[in-house]
């Protein structure tokens, strides 16, 4: 598989970079936002690419960065998201806006992106919203505070659970804030008092 490309700027096409690499020239299809990113004619590039074969084709997608494929990938495994409207996705906003709004479940901004529907947009959360580390992204569920540390990661696991954000700002509420409790013993009292 090709993990990556490095070499010249060979030209630049609405959706696409060719990049030359030692007389062979990839083109390489990347989010608009990494197209704008990406120099000159005969200036260096380096990308972080993935390979999509099928019978009939063998497409490069690539990244600027390790973070930003990784999501890429991520969007992939997406039930209708294919490598087009990923890019898509890519394209319309900044990484950490795209993951705090799968988080927040903002159907809203998910649906500017060209392609995205409500109905994509609420599978996009509700198949990404688990694999989001919620604790790194320092984000809050919708009418709650932002959320850091163990609490962030009880509110990742009632999201996983399948609690609604109403019922989890209300045991969150309860809970301690200093951080001396284990995330485990804060997920079992936060279901015990959502079990009463």
């Amino acid at each position: 598989m090709i993990a990556g490309l490095r070499g010249k700027v060979a030209g630049k096409e609405a959706d696409s970079v060719i990049v030359d690499c030692g007389g062979v020239l990839y083109r390489v299809f990347v989010p608009g936002s990494t197209l704008s990113e990406i120099g000159a004619e005969g200036e260096d590039v380096r990308l972080h690419t993935h390979l999509a074969v099928r019978e009939d084709a063998m497409t490069l997608y690539g990244c600027t960065t390790r973070r930003q494929l990784e999501l890429f990938e991520t969007l992939l495994s997406v039930t209708g998201v294919g490598p087009k409207v990923a890019l898509a996705i890519l394209g319309t906003m900044p990484i950490d806006t795209l993951e705090q709004a799968i988080a927040q479940g903002d159907l809203a901004l998910l649906t500017r992106v060209p392609g995205v529907g409500k109905k994509l947009a609420q599978r996009l959360v509700l198949e990404l919203k688990g694999k989001l580390d919620l604790a790194a992204l320092g984000v809050g569920l919708p009418g709650g505070p932002v959320l850091t540390g163990p609490l962030a990661e009880v509110a990742q696991a009632l999201t996983t659970l399948g609690y609604n954000a109403g019922e989890i700002n209300q045991v969150l509420a309860k809970l301690p804030k200093d951080g001396a409790q284990p995330v485990e013993d804060l997920v079992m009292a936060a279901l015990q008092q959502i079990g009463r």
